[in-house]
Parts: structure tokens; C-alpha cells; sequence
């Protein structure tokens, strides 16, 4: 008896808890997250789609018009209409990091004055608005709070283009690292009085009051406030940052790596996928997305088109239809070697195609057409 064949993408992501789909830019990820996130729906588990990407390309698929911080759930019988029948459900949201932050401050802090301290602080205010740092944070709340959400079976995560997820998935341990550090201890047990001193000594006295004259903001007054606000939260901050680490490393974790066949995309695949092998994070599977196919049917070159197509269209357009066929056959062979080389470089032995549409992914039956590929593949 022969050893049985290697299992389509779709099929491996059963169990999973978490799915997190990585990979570079302009290749579809999030469109394929929301396709995975339809194909589990149908397979009877009610899923959050949640994007970090502030592209708004996932509320378009869905059709819902715009997405929130709280998940938002796709209509029922709208689901019903692509197969999609109870108990699957199919919920999502997009990252905002201010809303989540200001929720994950509200939760940690102990009292209500604590908080406010904290929302009220004007260094408070522009870290948390600061989208260069704050998605990477927030996003491991975000995560922490979706999979503990009783709601959902399974949370589907679109990062960022794969160089920024790379940040997202080592936020864990930089923060846990961050807040574990002596420097940020050593301030914290200093209380307001004594951390505005400790700034004062580092020689930076004078620099802070020329700039406190000029702006109006004392710096080191707020500073001082915030430490000391941050002290009691500082337990909670870690204790996330250590669960989603376990999140992260979990066997019902799986990473999918999405790229397109080009050589600049497979090149950050690859990239990604060696990441993933260096942090010793779960790999589940590729796809390999807008790839160029030929239609089915009897293999034809350009010269048999023409040649069929010339009593209709006469025999110079029916030429330049043929060049065009040959032309779009060579693609199609390029791409079905860069897939194979990708395939072999990441380890994955059958890989989901999904071929290129004839145009954007705007609604539901385009996205359900997505899915349909998966699940092929």
C-alpha cells in the first residue's frame, strides 16, 4: 500500500486556534486570510478574522463597509448563500491600537484613579498614538483577548507585510523584556518624587527646563507621572506579553506564509519561512496567490488558436490573439516553476494555488471563489 499523499492547507488548519498569515505586500494576504477565515466558517467553526494591516481591504470582502476594534459578525444568511451553515459563524475586526490600548490600560489598572492617571498622561497619550510601536503592542493584546474570547473557536490573524510581522511576533518577548529590565524597575520603585530627581542628576536638567520654557510641557513631570501611574500595571503588561508568547509557540498555533510567484515575494517568503524555523515557531503551509493558469481544456499553442479563430476574426486580429496566448502560456509556465522552487525552498510539499481573478476581490462570492482554491489545494 502506498503512503498516503501529502493533506491540502485547509485540512491542516483543523484544530487550530490561532491562525496567523504572514508574508509580503501586495500578494492578497488579507483577502486569503478572510478566505481561510470563510473556509473554517464552513467547516463548522465560528472564526474571528481580525487584519493589524490598516488597509481597509477586508471590510470590502466581507461587505460590511467598515470594520471596528470589536468584531463585527457577517450576516447569517449571507453565509448561507456560499454554504456556510450553523455552527459556523464568521466575525471581523480591524486593529485600533488606541481603543485597545486605552481597554488594556482599563482592565490592568486597579482603581479608577490609577487609570486616569495613566489615560491622562500626555506621554501616555503619545505612545499609545504612536502606530509605529503601539500595533506591535496592542496587537498582542488584541490577540491575547480574542483567543480568550468564548465567542470564537478559532482567531485568524492577517499581519503586516512579513518584515513589520516579524516585529509583531518578537513583541512578546521585547516587552516582557522591556518591563523585566533594571532601568525600568529601577524607575518604577523611585516614586514621582524620586524618578524627577534621578532625570535631574543624568545632567539633562537644564536641557528639560529650556524645553519646558519653550513648549509649555514639563517633560520630567510627566514622566514622573506616568512611572509612577505605570507601576501597578507593569505585572499585567508582562504577564501578556508571556501568555501570547505561549500563544504564539502553541501546537494549535499555525503559521500559513503567504506570497505571490514573483521573485521579490518568494525572496520575503523565504525569509519569513527561515524565521519561523529560527524562533522555532509552527510552520503549517504556503500559498501562492494571483498565480497565472492556463485554462482547461485540450493543450493548444498559439498557432492552432489562431488558426481556429481566423475564418471569425480574419487572419491578422486572429495572429495577434495567438501571440497573446503564447505569451500568456509562458506566464503560466514561469509561474508554475517559481511555485514548485517555493514549494521545495519552505518545505511544502503541496502548496494552495490560487489563480489569479479577473479582477479585485470586492464582496462575498468574489472572496467565496478564493476559497474554493483553498480548498482544492
Amino acid at each position: 500500500m502506498s503512503a498516503p499523499g501529502p493533506v491540502g492547507l485547509v485540512a491542516r488548519l483543523d484544530g487550530a486556534r490561532v491562525v496567523v498569515c504572514a508574508g509580503p505586500g501586495g500578494v492578497g494576504k488579507t483577502t486569503t486570510a478572510a478566505a481561510i477565515g470563510l473556509a473554517l466558517a464552513g467547516r463548522g467553526r465560528r472564526v474571528a478574522v481580525v487584519t493589524i494591516d490598516p488597509a481597509r481591504r477586508l471590510a470590502d470582502a466581507l461587505g460590511l463597509g467598515t470594520l471596528a476594534n470589536d468584531p463585527e459578525r457577517v450576516a447569517p444568511d449571507r453565509l448561507a448563500a456560499l454554504g456556510v451553515e450553523p455552527p459556523g459563524e464568521l466575525w471581523a475586526s480591524m486593529l485600533d491600537p488606541q481603543r485597545t490600548f486605552d481597554g488594556l490600560i482599563a482592565e490592568l489598572s486597579p482603581d479608577l484613579a490609577t487609570r486616569e492617571r495613566v489615560l491622562t498622561n500626555p506621554l501616555y497619550r503619545q505612545i499609545s498614538g504612536a502606530a509605529g510601536g503601539s500595533h506591535e503592542f496592542t496587537a498582542v493584546a488584541r490577540l491575547h483577548d480574542l483567543v480568550a474570547d468564548e465567542r470564537f473557536d478559532v482567531v485568524v490573524l492577517d499581519t503586516p507585510p512579513s518584515r513589520n510581522a516579524l516585529d509583531f511576533l518578537d513583541a512578546p518577548d521585547r516587552i516582557a523584556g522591556f518591563l523585566e529590565g533594571r532601568a525600568v524597575q529601577a524607575l518604577l520603585g523611585q516614586g514621582r518624587t524620586g524618578i524627577a530627581a534621578r532625570v535631574a542628576r543624568r545632567g539633562t536638567g537644564l536641557a528639560l527646563s529650556a524645553l519646558q520654557r519653550l513648549t509649555g510641557v514639563d517633560v520630567v513631570r510627566d514622566l514622573a507621572t506616568f512611572f509612577e501611574a505605570l507601576g501597578p500595571l507593569t505585572a499585567g503588561f508582562s504577564a501578556r506579553a508571556v501568555a501570547v508568547r505561549a500563544i504564539l509557540r502553541d501546537d494549535r498555533t499555525r503559521f500559513v506564509v503567504v506570497s505571490g510567484p514573483g521573485p521579490l515575494p518568494s525572496a520575503e517568503a523565504r525569509f519569513f519561512r527561515e524565521h519561523l524555523r529560527t524562533v522555532g515557531m509552527p510552520f503549517t503551509g504556503l500559498i501562492v496567490n494571483r498565480v497565472e493558469a492556463v485554462p482547461a481544456g485540450p493543450e493548444r499553442d498559439g498557432a492552432a488558436v489562431a488558426a481556429g479563430l481566423s475564418a471569425v476574426l480574419g487572419d491578422a486580429l486572429a495572429a495577434k490573439v495567438g501571440r497573446t496566448w503564447d505569451e500568456h502560456r509562458e506566464r503560466a509556465a514561469r509561474d508554475a516553476e517559481a511555485v514548485a522552487e517555493l514549494a521545495t525552498a519552505v518545505g511544502d510539499p503541496r502548496p494552495a494555488v490560487v489563480a489569479a481573478l479577473d479582477g479585485e476581490v470586492f464582496d462575498l462570492p468574489a472572496l467565496a471563489a478564493v476559497r474554493d482554491q483553498l480548498l482544492a489545494g
